[in-house]
């Protein structure tokens, strides 16, 4: 679930009647909200029956689906906007989602939680646990996060795979930050989440 200061992030980084693809979609309240703000053209997957079933009870245009898999069906340059928010990490195949969000979208914008926030440290420090927080809310054995990764992890993917990074920001839990200097080590230290604009290199 999109929390309100990435949503309203996300909100202002759309485009008015975008056509816009939200990938694992949740129970659709981000496809919902753009709907109803910013008059997108929308598009959800999601794996869950559940949540395509709370979507599509929003009148929204929602299929079950599954992100490691499926997106190969969408053609190319479908969407002006490929959204996929705090889903990459519960993917089995991150860099194949990631190149298949390229390819279908003009523009694609990820939402990670960043396993390098200080809290999250100061637990594996003290308690020598995994740290079971409000983004990270399931215990090790039950949780569908199964590629944790930092900002600087992302950052050094995208590098790897030629995706550039058109605009980076991080959620402080209190206000939501551009990053200016994405070697920082205070965007690792002092963010639970990062937000990231991409496209690919031609």
């Amino acid at each position: 679930m999109t929390n309100i200061l990435n949503q309203n992030l996300i909100s202002s980084l759309i485009t008015h009647n975008d056509k816009v693809l939200d990938i694992g979609c949740g129970n659709g309240e981000l496809l919902y909200f753009l709907e109803d703000n910013k008059s997108i053209q929308g598009q959800g997957i999601e794996i869950s029956h559940q949540g395509v079933k709370e979507s599509v009870s929003k009148g929204l245009s929602v299929i079950q689906g599954d992100a490691d898999e499926d997106l190969i069906n969408f053609p190319d340059h479908a969407f002006d906007i490929v959204i996929l928010s705090d889903t990459l990490q519960a993917t089995h195949k991150p860099k194949k989602v990631l190149e298949q969000m390229l390819r279908i979208g003009k523009k694609c914008i990820i939402c990670i939680p960043n396993f390098g926030y200080w809290k999250y440290r100061l637990q594996i420090l003290i308690y020598g646990k995994m740290p079971v927080t409000k983004t990270l809310s399931e215990p090790w054995y039950s949780t569908p996060n199964i590629h944790l990764c930092t900002i600087k992890d992302f950052i050094n993917l995208c590098e790897h795979l030629n995706i550039s990074i058109n605009e980076s920001y991080r959620n402080t839990k209190n206000n939501i930050k551009k990053i200016r200097n994405p070697k920082s080590y205070l965007n690792n230290l002092l963010s639970t989440e990062g937000i990231f604009i991409l496209t690919k290199e031609k």
